[in-house]
């Protein structure tokens, strides 16, 4: 119920909802887990070491997904997983036509169930998250992004066991 509630909400409120600057979908698979994301994004408008047309900059991200467990040893489970990250990425402003960029982040995530398969255990529904990535925005005006992920989840120890999964990601995204 919670989570209808979360996501009503960014369609209730129209003056949050205004405030996004980008959309986008992911789809990967790691450990026996396929997963699929839906996010939006809101821009910080801010460039910090600033240098030969480089810059960092950032983003937070706001995502729901489901993952999806198709491992041999079976007891196959779907997790919901709701993610807030922020997000810092060192882009230039173009070059031959596109903004090349790399990304680093954590931030948190939530999952419905704690175990995805029969070997594969996470013990708390709250897990951080953590990427690296480099992917390039193109178009006219840079709208359209289109990034390779690394992602690992896991609890960070917070509780035993602390498996955790890593995720290969295809991540595409418009910013309006």
């Amino acid at each position: 119920m919670k989570k209808k509630i979360l996501v009503l909400s960014f369609f209730l409120f129209p003056s949050f909802a205004f405030a996004i600057d980008g959309v986008s979908v992911e789809d990967g698979n790691g450990m026996g887990t396929d997963m699929v994301r839906a996010g939006v994004q809101w821009d910080w408008h801010k460039r910090w070491l600033e240098y030969d047309g480089w810059h960092l900059g950032g983003y937070w991200d706001a995502s729901l997904g489901q993952w999806r467990g198709h491992a041999a040893i079976g007891n196959n489970q779907k997790i919901t997983d709701f993610g807030f990250t922020p997000v810092f990425r060192f882009e230039h402003d173009r070059i031959a036509g596109i903004f090349p960029y790399v990304e680093a982040a954590v931030g948190f995530h939530l999952i419905s169930r704690t175990y995805i398969n029969a070997d594969r255990k996470f013990s708390t529904a709250f897990q951080f998250g953590d990427h690296v990535g480099a992917g390039m925005r193109f178009g006219g005006r840079g709208q359209y992004d289109l990034e390779y992920r690394f992602q690992h989840i896991s609890n960070g120890s917070i509780k035993q066991p602390n498996q955790g999964i890593n995720f290969n990601q295809i991540r595409l995204a418009y910013h309006f």
